[in-house]
Formats: C-alpha cells, structure tokens, sequence
C-alpha cells in the first residue's frame, strides 16, 4: 500500500510516516516511480509504534522494543524494559506533582500580596 493509505488506516499523518521511516521504526520499499510502498503487516506496526509514544517511550527505546512488541514475544527483556519505562513515567509524574505544588505556593503568595495591596489603597 502507498504511504497516504496507510496514513488513511491508521490515523497517522503522511509526514508521521516519514518521521518513523527516518527513526528506523518503518521501512518500506520504493517502487518505479520512487514512491513509498508498504506491506499490510504496517498498519499493525504503526498502531504499536502510535500507542508507545502515547506512553511516552521515546523513539530510541521504540526503535529497540518494537520488534518484540509487534510480534508478540514476551521476552523477559522486553518485560523489564517495559517496567522501566513504567518506573520513568512514575518518576516524572512525581516531578510534575511537584512542580504543580511549588505553583500553587506562587500563586497563593502572589494572591496575598495583591489583597494585601487592595486593602491599603482603600
């Protein structure tokens, strides 16, 4: 299939496409004319690859699970990179969580001293 029908099947834009051939995570064969062609077994690949980036695993991790993924083999390796990038997210989320708190703190402090400054000009 060329490249628009398999974005057309898979929900993923045409310059997706060609962001994943360039990370090595999709290949295809040119045809003649020099157009891109890909097997049926693509629309399955680029569903993972979709849902691992929606995980937030990054492209070099992709690229070094993704064959294991697609095919289904549950390797002990593939399991434990999986929980790692579990643990990493985990990681991050705490960051955020702080973050947010270290915002809220701004917020109330800045809301304190503009309703200190709001009574004074009465």
């Amino acid at each position: 299939m060329r490249i628009g029908e398999l974005a057309a099947r898979t929900g993923v834009s045409v310059r997706a496409l060609r962001y994943y051939e360039e990370q090595g995570l999709l290949a295809s064969e040119r045809s003649p004319s020099g157009q891109r062609r890909y097997p049926d077994s693509a629309v399955h690949r680029v569903l993972v690859i979709q849902q691992l980036y929606a995980a937030a695993v990054p492209s070099k991790s992709i690229r070094e699970m993704l064959p294991h993924v697609v095919d289904g083999q549950a390797t002990p390796e593939l399991l434990e990179r999986l929980a790692a990038e579990g643990d990493r997210i985990d990681g991050r989320i705490g960051e955020l969580v702080s973050a947010r708190a270290r915002l809220g703190a701004v917020i109330a402090a800045v809301e304190k001293s503009q309703t200190g400054r709001d009574c004074r000009a009465r």
